[in-house]
């Protein structure tokens, strides 16, 4: 089944008579959207989760739950869907901490903390992740393991 995804304009303007498929290349100058999820648990600790072996950048560690947004999905719920696939955990409860435009990946990466009060042990999504931990604030801001750093200058900034 073709995944289709809107496109956008690098200031966030959605341009209606583009659609991108998944796995087609983006023209210069045209992005897609992508939402990517810290989870806080209320104790403090952050999920860390370690990629299926099968996906991209498998075996590596992220500090997100997260993907590209389908056609007419909003950011929003694109983070609450990819948040339910990727942890299992179901919240509406997302504050946006910030969005990033990368040029290289024509993405457009809308970042959200999801603060929760959830069983910390049925964390694992069959071909999603292998492995999870939960770790302190300090340990983010010093892993040298994660997929990405972009999440780490939020994480940085929050309270």
């Amino acid at each position: 089944m073709l995944e289709l995804w809107d496109a956008y304009d690098n200031q966030f303007n959605k341009l209606d008579n583009i659609v991108l498929v998944r796995g087609d290349e983006i023209p210069d100058g045209i992005y897609h959207l992508v939402c990517e999820i810290a989870v806080r648990h209320t104790d403090g600790q952050y999920l860390l989760m370690q990629r299926d072996k099968r996906k991209h950048f498998g075996g590596m560690w992220e500090l997100t739950a997260g993907g590209s947004a389908l056609k007419g999905e909003l950011p929003l719920e694109c983070a609450v869907r990819e948040l339910r696939e990727e942890t299992g955990i179901c919240s509406e409860n997302l504050i946006e901490i910030g969005r990033v435009v990368h040029n290289k990946h024509h993405s457009i990466y809308v970042e959200y903390l999801c603060d929760i009060e959830c069983d910390k042990d049925s964390i694992l999504q069959e071909g999603e992740t292998i492995a999870y931990k939960w770790v302190d604030k300090e340990e983010i801001k010093n892993s040298h393991e994660l997929v990405t750093r972009r999440m780490q200058v939020f994480i940085k900034e929050i309270q």
